[in-house]
């Protein structure tokens, strides 16, 4: 199976805070798959460390009110087409971002509340007929 996987569930240091979410469990249960790491953020051109986004009123945007949807579109068309010429069986990735939320994103308040939603990279999979699971969904699915 070729899954493509959000960097930061493999160990790569590209969340907004300059850390990571590796997950063991994930490593041991795709080892014997084909895998493409994928960061839309970093490919959308964003530094790490970075300031926090969330998506607001259809824009994303920083902690600081500076809108960078722009950067977010860039990275989601970039990871998409990445994903599409590997012809990914499947797509894992770290849920409420505003990238990579799947079913659940932080509302835009940047009070840690959660709503319905997808990020800006699951929303372009979903919408060209990729499967795009929840790493925790991921875990209880096999």
């Amino acid at each position: 199976m070729k899954i493509a996987v959000s960097a930061c569930l493999l160990g790569e240091n590209c969340k907004y805070n300059g850390g990571n979410n590796f997950n063991s469990e994930l490593l041991k249960r795709i080892e014997k798959h084909e895998i493409l790491s994928i960061c839309p953020e970093v490919e959308g051109g964003l530094s790490i460390p970075r300031d926090c986004c969330e998506i607001s009123d259809g824009k994303v945007m920083s902690c600081k009110g500076v809108d960078v949807t722009s950067s977010f579109e860039k990275g989601a068309k970039v990871c998409l087409k990445k994903v599409m010429d590997f012809h990914a069986d499947l797509i894992i990735v770290q849920s409420r971002s505003p990238s990579c939320g799947v079913n659940e994103i932080y509302d835009g308040s940047f009070s840690h509340t959660k709503i319905k939603g997808n990020g800006i990279f699951v929303q372009k999979c979903i919408e060209a007929g990729l499967k795009v699971i929840d790493i925790k969904e991921y875990l209880n699915y096999e």
